[in-house]
């Protein structure tokens, strides 16, 4: 049962993996989609079965596209899909009988560590030699600022050229874009963490009780980690992109504590739903603004612990 469960799961996983070549949005939004089924099999079954979806995917994908595919696959998709549900379900007792389950603040941290490795990774598959990385994106910054001046989406100072132009940013996108991916994969597992969570749960084969998410903050060994993250990125070569990665990685995770903050600070209050969907709404509208300063209201919970002197007491946990 489990390995067919797990074959099944991969397969779907490495479908929706592999429509994003048709490079439409549809496909985009499915290939957000890719870790759901593993995170499923392996949160509904065990972590056994997570694995054959893996093997299963990543041999899908390696011989439907190409090995270096299978490779972004297997190290950006799959293996971080089971390696987070593998934490998810750990779980120890105490003398007294009583479980404790994983701590989703350290979840989140492995989040963050499991996103850097696949940002790192992607780069890796794209080339290993990192002065042809900043080429590549060169020519990407060369194409699309060439077609924002075609389009009059972009008007250039006098006397600047495309060519000068991306010449002056391409050195601040080497460095942007691993961090963006890194964020950006954080967000995906997340979200498809929840989702597989809850689909688990409806059918009843969660074997934790559903935590109380509000009440989620990171450790403080994440302060230090965000700072040797920024340290690193100042660094040349792939060294500095891997801590790029971090501090993208690192500040998405700090950005859904703060918005766990929020949720928990508001709890009875009337002034509660009004406010989160104007949070919600400004998230989607003023991103660039919003989400550091969920970052900082995150990281001052962290080092302070807000909360533990004005929040409620949890609820006790759902089975």
């Amino acid at each position: 049962m489990i390995p067919a469960v797990g074959i099944g799961a991969g397969l779907v996983a490495a479908l929706l993996f592999s429509v994003v070549i048709t490079g439409s949005p549809l496909a985009v939004l499915l290939y957000s989609a890719a870790p759901l089924p593993i995170f499923i099999a392996a949160l509904g079954w065990n972590h056994r079965a997570g694995l054959f979806a893996c093997a299963a995917g990543a041999l899908a994908v390696s011989l439907g596209l190409s090995l270096p595919a299978g490779f972004a696959f297997a190290c950006i998709i799959a293996l971080p899909a089971w390696w987070i549900a593998y934490l998810a379900l750990l779980a120890r007792s105490d003398e007294s009988g009583a479980v404790e389950w994983y701590p989703l603040g350290h979840l989140m941290i492995w989040i963050a560590g499991t996103a850097t490795l696949a940002s790192v990774a992607s780069a890796l598959v794209m080339t290993t030699d990192f002065e042809t990385y900043r080429a590549v994106i060169g020519r990407i910054v060369d194409n699309l600022l060439a077609e924002m001046v075609r389009s009059r989406m972009l008007t250039l100072p006098q006397g600047t050229t495309v060519a000068e132009l991306s010449a002056n940013i391409t050195p601040l996108l080497v460095r942007a874009v691993p961090l963006g991916i890194a964020a950006s994969v954080v967000t995906t597992i997340t979200a498809n963490l929840w989702l597989a969570g809850k689909a688990v749960q409806f059918s009843g084969r969660l074997p934790r009780p559903w935590p109380f998410i509000p009440a989620t903050t990171l450790p403080r060994t994440a302060l230090p980690l965000l700072a040797a993250g920024l340290v690193t990125a100042l660094l040349d070569g792939f060294v500095g992109l891997a801590g790029a990665s971090l501090v993208g990685a690192l500040l998405a995770a700090f950005m859904f504590t703060g918005l766990c903050l929020l949720h928990d600070l508001s709890r009875g209050q009337a002034w509660r739903t009004p406010m989160l969907i104007s949070v919600y709404v400004a998230l989607i509208v003023m991103q660039a603004v919003l989400t550091p300063l969920l970052a900082l209201a995150g990281m001052l919970d962290t080092l302070l612990g807000l909360r533990k002197r004005a929040a409620m007491p949890p609820p006790p946990p759902q089975a």
